[in-house]
């Protein structure tokens, strides 16, 4: 259980992204200083900086639950299952839940439009993308006898950013979440077939 210490900075944390997320959408990313997140969360901009190195991380706040997802998948993963099952069940775990990270709820597409009017966080997005298959790839060398954990990594990710980029755009064009959903885990399912296949 964590400490009343661990559990004040995450509630710190927390507030400061949420404080943040609602300027950004209302006011656009470029719009909102540090200045104007810490007043609002009523904290220093040297505390929010100690939270948070960037001000795009502020807004992609889910970014470090987003690698110790993918550690917990790979590393406990089930007896003689492969990496890239467990990064499978993963992603559909994800999409049946709706969660924030890898799933689809109806308020998401103020976020995606927030996110594609700024190079910034567009930018941000793709470097947290070759961050999660580096991440893969040496979970991936470090638990299985995979001989090409960086090829592997590299399509699993592929697969992930075309499904789920996929099911934005629908959403962004109207669709709602359960409709996205159902067809999302039909594609992720498909792809990893297909990846299966290819890499055995």
């Amino acid at each position: 259980m964590a400490s009343l210490r661990e559990r004040k900075k995450a509630e710190t944390r927390q507030r400061i992204a949420d404080m943040a997320t609602v300027m950004f959408v209302r006011r656009g990313f470029d719009n909102v200083t540090i200045t104007d997140i810490a007043e609002a969360a009523n904290v220093s901009k040297v505390t929010v900086f100690n939270y948070f190195p960037r001000k795009e991380d502020i807004f992609f706040d889910r970014g470090p639950q987003a690698l110790d997802l993918l550690t917990a998948a790979v590393r406990d993963r089930r007896a003689g299952e492969s990496p890239l099952r467990a990064v499978r069940r993963l992603l559909v775990d994800l999409a049946e839940q709706h969660h924030p990270v890898g799933g689809f709820r109806d308020g998401f597409p103020a976020f995606w439009r927030t996110v594609l009017d700024s190079p910034a966080l567009r930018a941000r997005a793709r470097e947290a993308i070759d961050e999660l298959e580096e991440h893969l790839a040496r979970l991936i060398s470090d638990t299985s006898d995979d001989p090409t954990p960086r090829l592997t990594a590299a399509v699993a990710i592929a697969a992930y950013r075309t499904t789920y980029t996929a099911g934005i755009t629908r959403m962004l064009a109207g669709a709602s979440a359960d409709e996205v959903t159902a067809d999302h885990i039909a594609a992720v399912n498909r792809a990893f077939d297909i990846l299966a296949g290819g890499l055995a």
